[in-house]
């Protein structure tokens, strides 16, 4: 991507029918929301963004939430018209949804692929019905089968995500759930590790003693086992939890990771623009109310526009880009900071961590072992201190 010209853009809505007890995202709960209210606030700030950004091209967009399922088909497709009226896409776009794998989300999926859609992110969280309701969701084992099958039928490209490491959960069952989502999958499968987030109802219940985490030796075993059983189905991890098989990686995210310029619209959402030659931080105001309020004063909602320097540029380009198989390359790390690996960093950071097995520095670039991405925040602190 040409941080010159190509860009994604990520439209947030906010909204959800119920919060899932382990979730931090900006998604909120209203008993009734006034969709052309909020599309028309949507594309108002695709309208302010167009100003910024004259004669770009869209590599990717993707719906997040929330639950943009929920969004109407019409207003999916407004959206994803006024984009195109702003910018330059074509059938090369990646245009990604997330859904949740309820029957009546499942069927909208014609119309959105006719809305525009070409790939659908589907969480899926569990394929047993017991951790199902303890994650909150609102779905059961069969729904998500159906859901999944459906995806199959109405988009080339489909993923779903899987959280493991829940109380309980033992290697064998792990083994048994990823056979049985293997035997769903396309070419790509998300599977996160269980945190408990502050400030969510998992934090609170988890402080009482509600329930117990798997330890750190069962954690690391489910780890290591779903990274082999993925690898040996040819899904092998691009990302620390991200598996593809060869070009079916998500390619909007592939932007996060690979520190490329990203739009966010909506309320809570962040961007990454090179503007005038200038990396800006970007960022909306969060609660959905004041964010729209702000954008029916002004057509935008941000709240924060910031300057990158060239240090702080290096510190986000690592975060996002070690957690990718590939790393970083030389030209790349150059291009985005104007430095050279060997000058950008302490040797007595540097070199500890190349001598442990968790970095490796070569002509290539610069990447974190499969050691070092499953220890990556502290691999982080004692490089970046």
């Amino acid at each position: 991507m040409s941080a010159a010209r190509d860009f994604a853009v990520y439209i947030h809505w906010p909204f959800c029918k119920s919060k899932c007890p382990y979730c931090d995202f900006n998604s909120h709960v209203r008993e009734r929301i006034d969709e052309v209210r909020w599309r028309d606030a949507l594309l108002r700030e695709l309208d302010h963004a167009a100003t910024m950004l004259p004669g770009r091209r869209v590599a990717s967009i993707f719906f997040g939430g929330g639950t943009p399922s929920l969004m109407a088909p019409a207003t999916v497709a407004a959206l994803l018209d006024r984009v195109a009226q702003h910018w330059a896409c074509d059938e090369s776009t990646e245009v990604t949804l997330e859904a949740n794998p309820t029957s009546v989300e499942a069927a909208r999926f014609a119309d959105l692929r006719q809305a525009g859609v070409n790939r659908v992110s589907l969480g899926v969280q569990a394929l047993d019905d017991a951790s199902l309701r303890f994650l909150g969701r609102g779905h059961d084992v069969a729904q998500a089968r159906e859901a999944v099958g459906l995806a199959a039928r109405h988009f080339d490209r489909f993923s779903f995500d899987l959280i493991y490491a829940r109380p309980g959960q033992t290697v064998a069952a792990w083994q048994a759930e990823l056979r049985e989502a293997l035997a769903m999958a396309g070419d790509h499968l998300s599977v996160y590790q269980l945190t408990i987030e502050p400030g969510t109802a998992f934090a609170t219940a988890y402080a009482r003693g509600d329930f117990v985490l798997p330890d750190e030796d069962v954690q690391g075993a489910l780890y290591e086992t779903t990274q082999e059983a993925l690898a040996a189905a040819g899904l092998p991890a691009y990302e620390i939890s991200n598996h593809a098989r060869p070009g079916g990686e998500c390619r909007h995210n592939l932007v996060y990771w690979r520190y490329d310029d990203y739009l966010g619209i909506g309320p809570g959402a962040h961007g990454r623009l090179t503007i005038d030659g200038v990396k800006r931080a970007i960022k909306n105001r969060r609660a959905p109310e004041t964010w729209l309020q702000a954008i029916e004063a002004t057509g935008s909602g941000e709240e924060e526009s910031t300057i990158l320097s060239a240090v702080e540029r290096r510190d986000e380009l690592l975060m996002m880009s070690l957690r990718l198989a590939a790393g970083v390359s030389r030209a790349r790390f150059a291009d985005e900071t104007g430095m050279a690996f060997e000058s950008a960093f302490d040797p007595v950071r540097l070199e500890p961590l190349i001598g442990g097995g968790f970095l490796v520095l070569d002509d290539r670039g610069l990447r974190a072992t499969e050691a070092g991405r499953q220890r990556l925040n502290a691999v982080l602190a004692a490089l970046l201190a």
